[in-house]
């Protein structure tokens, strides 16, 4: 069963569909928005159907242009690249990890250290 999304010239409102086989022009076209009502609901390029390699997606992480207006000091702004490199990756942030992310989110900074749960650096030195 394909799904196509939709979005109405009109109100901008995006949408999605489910067929039971194949649309033809005359179904897409008796298609009314959802929102506005309208009938000529534009055929939206979905992201599943233009999927990237892992090896693409590794490589528009090493892109330098990716890192462009990024402020360190900036909590939102590193969680947003955390979720970006998360989601190119296909890694998903779990424990500790997606709980930081989440403080981060709400502007909060992460601890200096950077340490575990004794807040020791773990440099592995002995002092």
């Amino acid at each position: 069963m394909p799904i196509y999304e939709y979005r109405c010239p009109d109100c901008g409102r995006k949408s999605s569909r489910i067929w039971m086989r194949l649309p033809s022009a005359a179904d897409e076209a008796a298609l009314p928005c959802p929102g506005c009502g309208a009938a000529r609901l534009a055929r939206l390029m979905s992201r599943f159907s233009s999927p990237k390699s892992e090896e693409r997606r590794l490589e528009s992480l090493a892109d330098d242009s990716a890192l462009a207006g990024i402020d360190e000091n900036d909590p939102r702004g590193m969680a947003r690249l955390m979720r970006r490199m998360s989601e190119e990756s296909g890694e998903p942030l779990e424990g500790e990890d997606a709980e930081m992310l989440g403080r981060m989110e709400a502007g909060e900074m992460p601890p200096e250290d950077g340490g575990g749960e004794d807040g020791a650096a773990g440099d592995g030195g002995d002092d």
